[in-house]
């Protein structure tokens, strides 16, 4: 079996670990590639706003963006107002949108929404979660779903609206 590398969500040095078949209690973070191929959709819709799509990962289909960038909820955000600001925003920034965001595949029309941030900024919700993408993650990567982090545990969204399995 060869090592991957297993990078910290949130900070700290990346570090080699062995593959695992379960994931752990605090997270399951690897550098594995979506099992389908995210579509080459554009990366917004024509009217400017984020384009949501779904692909495969490790943990089953979940959201992407348009350009293949993993999207995430904050589980202690149990309404649409978002509560990670500051350095959580750094680690964790939200999913902006310019105009009304579009859907792709197998994701929901009607789950998909927009809430209003403290800055004036307008951010993408999903099934009544504001969504966040996680800072430090390369395209069509999931490797910080299930992290405990700012007093919430941050999971991966299925095209449900519900999180990933752990």
């Amino acid at each position: 079996m060869s090592a991957i590398l297993v990078a910290g969500c949130g900070g700290g040095e990346a570090t080699t670990a062995e593959p695992t078949s379960q994931p752990t209690a605090t997270a399951q973070a690897t550098s594995s590639q979506p099992t389908t191929e995210p579509t080459s959709a554009p990366a917004s819709t024509p009217g400017g706003g984020t384009l949501i799509k779904a692909a495969g990962s490790q943990f089953g289909q979940v959201l992407f963006d348009g350009t293949g960038q993993a999207i995430y909820l904050f589980d202690k955000e149990t309404s649409t107002i978002p509560e990670c600001y500051g350095d959580c925003a750094q680690a964790w920034p939200p999913v902006l949108t310019d105009g009304q965001p579009g859907t792709a595949g197998s994701v929901r029309g009607e789950m998909l929404g927009t809430t209003n941030r403290t800055d004036g900024t307008t951010q993408v919700t999903y099934a009544g979660h504001p969504l966040y993408y996680y800072a430090h993650e390369g395209k069509h990567e999931v490797r910080c779903h299930n992290v405990q982090e700012f007093g919430g545990l941050w999971l991966a969204v299925t095209p449900s609206g519900a999180a990933a399995d752990h």
